[in-house]
């Protein structure tokens, strides 16, 4: 665990809104035209989820960053 309280909850609120972003008409509206893009913002939106969701962040990991403040096993 390297992702905080306030932080898996700012990834999880992101992470919906992203997601949503290609599939609610007034989203889907304003990123209709971006092609690839669309899909690019639901990818990270689910892999913004997955880390809430297990609250392991590997980007932290590699550059050595905790919002969690309990030590590592």
């Amino acid at each position: 665990m390297n992702v905080g309280v306030l932080d898996r909850w700012v990834r999880f609120v992101v992470g919906i809104v992203l997601v949503m972003a290609a599939f609610v008409s007034p989203l889907a509206e304003l990123v209709a035209g971006w092609g690839a893009w669309k899909y690019a913002l639901t990818a990270w939106g689910v892999v913004m989820l997955a880390t809430a969701l297990f609250r392991f962040c590997p980007a932290y990991t590699l550059l050595g960053i905790r919002t969690c403040p309990h030590k590592p096993l």
